[in-house]
């Protein structure tokens, strides 16, 4: 008869409710229904979305600065492991010791290259000195380059050559499974796209004549809202909205840049938005300007919702598009090269066949496909 593998999966946090421990929860389930003993390590309490047969081991932390909370928790992890010895030591996060991990976070080394792009030279040196930055960038080093590490998950071709460049780790363990989308939960809301799209567009005042580019993420800065507002700035002759869903602690200062740049009457802030199906909606086209970004959930989502997109290519999810989905930005410095961009995603206003033919091509990102992939190779 064969083994049942233990697993222990590390996430230092289960709090929030984002992305990456949205992503842990389904990962630990299709671990457990592939017969695995699934163990979730943190150092709070799960939420109790987990399956039944998944356990939990807590590993409260006394430290109060994040950069030594991850330290602490990463020491904690190790030393259960060594003790409890499971089959496999599934990493989320960048910890120092695992068999497998999912840089699903990306490279932090690359983004800190990356943030030059949007901040000056002094904020550049205060980030070298950062004790948090100092901290993430030796516990990257330690994970990836962990002589008992297995296979390196990453969610993007972009991270897996980040990772080439920066780190000492052969090709062959590194496996791209890219971000998966709930392909076959969000076909309600798809198919009802044209009729909600004329309640929406009366509730929040909007042309339907018009084009509506939609952005979504938290941190406007570093999602890249501002040349964008800019870009768009050099097309008031063009007839669009755009909807800016999100927080950000300075969102009082790009609301005065909107204003500032003439296009108080079409930009759109609508605040954070616990579901954005309605945004999808509502848009023809989703801009995701990102300044880094390993692979932008939205990407996959606005997809799965027949939208076209337009990428940064700092953001790893720009791999998934085609000429007929997508289309890359070439610059975001070069505002009149992001603004070409824009005006030529005008041809492609959504229509019932044209989000159809969007969608049906990223079923195969459907997530029980995605998570197969990795759990597959795990158990092997």
């Amino acid at each position: 008869m064969k083994k049942q593998k233990s697993i222990y999966i590390l996430k230092q946090s289960m709090q929030s409710i984002g992305g990456l421990e949205k992503y842990t929860m389904r990962l630990a389930n299709a671990f457990a229904n592939q017969g695995a003993k699934v163990t979730l390590v943190c150092s709070d309490k799960v939420p109790i979305y987990a399956k039944a047969q998944i356990t939990t081991k807590l590993l409260p932390l006394r430290q109060k600065a994040s950069f030594l909370k991850m330290e602490e928790f990463s020491e904690k992890a190790e030393i259960l492991c060594m003790e409890d010895k499971p089959d496999i030591v599934f990493a989320m996060e960048r910890t120092k010791f695992q068999t497998h991990i999912r840089a699903g976070n990306g490279v932090h080394k690359a983004f800190l290259m990356q943030r030059k792009l949007m901040e000056g030279p002094i904020k550049n040196r205060l980030h070298r000195i950062n004790p948090l930055h100092k901290a993430i960038l030796l516990q990257e080093k330690l994970a990836f380059e962990h002589s008992e590490l297995k296979t390196l998950f990453t969610n993007s071709d972009m991270v897996k050559q980040e990772i080439l460049s920066h780190y000492d780790v052969h090709p062959s363990k590194i496996q791209v499974v890219h971000n998966g989308v709930e392909w076959h939960e969000m076909e309600p809301e798809f198919t009802r796209w044209i009729e909600k799209r004329a309640v929406l567009n009366k509730k929040y005042s909007l042309d339907p004549t018009a084009f509506t580019f939609l952005f979504v993420g938290t941190g406007f800065k570093r999602k890249g809202l501002t040349p964008l507002l800019q870009a768009l700035a050099l097309m008031k002759n063009h007839h669009f909205n755009l909807l800016v869903v999100g927080k950000d602690k300075n969102i009082v200062y790009f609301q005065k840049l909107s204003k500032k740049l003439g296009l108080a009457h079409k930009v759109h802030f609508v605040g954070e938005q616990k579901n954005v199906s309605p945004f999808y909606q509502m848009a023809d086209s989703i801009v995701i300007p990102s300044y880094y970004d390993p692979f932008a959930n939205v990407t996959v989502e606005a997809l799965a919702m027949g939208l076209y997109v337009i990428s940064s290519k700092y953001n790893g999810g720009k791999e998934v598009l085609t000429k007929d989905n997508g289309i890359v930005i070439p610059s975001l410095v070069d505002i009149e090269s992001f603004r070409d961009t824009l005006v030529s995603s005008l041809d492609y206003k959504k229509t019932w066949i044209s989000s159809q033919k969007i969608r049906e091509k990223v079923k195969h990102l459907d997530y029980s496909q995605r998570l197969s992939e990795i759990t597959e190779t795990c158990l092997l």
